[in-house]
């Protein structure tokens, strides 16, 4: 299966997207989420992959209008739901389930407290846990990609793969709102490198960018998340969907 992942991106309850993970450079799409969630299924999503972008930045307030926002789309479509941003306890673990979420992304968490990692795969199984690689130029950011580390993103992979994780997302940071073509190869390689199912995020710009990716799926490539692309219109996600049938 590759799957193809339509992001709903939130801020204070909107729907929008950044440019480099960067708050200064936002473009706001939407303030109905629900809706977006709407279309994106009329064309065909089986999953969504929904961003908490307030909680990665560590601001609360905002965050909690982003899980009612969660909850809004979990009761308006009948897709399955992948969510990430800010998720760094047990109990955000569970407040995300609990709000409608099929699968978690961990991302700080892993780098800062890889037995949350371990818990939560103990407690909801491999199947529901995703790991983010999200990373500068092969290197693993955290904290809404504001601070940088000294550990590769391979090697993050690698560890995580040891404890019992299946699925990773890897986000080249310089690439994501860029429209400027995804990170294939690195994606690919990372997949390889660590056994991960890898879901490739940023740079999309067109149907053919999909169907790059596409080709990596022997090699461990799961999926792609598009997001500008497809509000912006450079992509149809239904034609993307299309194109993965009987891969």
């Amino acid at each position: 299966m590759f799957i193809v992942y339509p992001a709903i991106d939130l801020r204070n309850g909107s729907v929008v997207r950044l440019r480099q993970g960067d708050p200064a450079q936002q473009t706001t799409y939407s303030e109905d989420p629900a809706g977006v969630a709407s279309r994106w299924a009329s064309e065909g999503a089986s999953w969504l992959h929904v961003v908490n972008l307030d909680g990665a930045f560590g601001d609360a307030t905002a965050s909690r209008s982003n899980r009612r926002a969660l909850a809004s789309i979990a009761s308006a479509v009948r897709v399955s739901i992948q969510f990430g941003g800010g998720v760094r306890s047990m109990d955000d673990v569970k407040a995300v389930f609990d709000s409608g979420a099929n699968r978690v992304v961990l991302g700080t968490a892993a780098v800062e407290d890889p037995r949350l990692v371990a818990d939560s795969l103990a407690r909801y199984g491999a199947e529901r846990i995703v790991v983010g690689l999200d990373s500068r130029d092969g290197m693993i950011v955290t904290r809404g990609w504001k601070e940088e580390t000294a550990m590769p993103a391979s090697e993050l992979g690698m560890l995580m793969h040891e404890m019992g994780v299946v699925h990773a997302l890897y986000t080249e940071v310089g690439r994501d709102g860029m429209m400027n073509g995804p990170a294939a190869e690195m994606t690919a390689s990372l997949a390889q490198l660590t056994s991960l199912q890898v879901i490739a995020s940023g740079g999309v710009r067109n149907l053919a960018d999909v169907k790059e990716l596409m080709l990596y799926a022997p090699r461990g490539v799961s999926g792609v998340i598009v997001g500008r692309s497809v509000y912006e219109g450079t992509l149809s996600l239904r034609e993307a969907i299309e194109a993965t049938r009987g891969i």
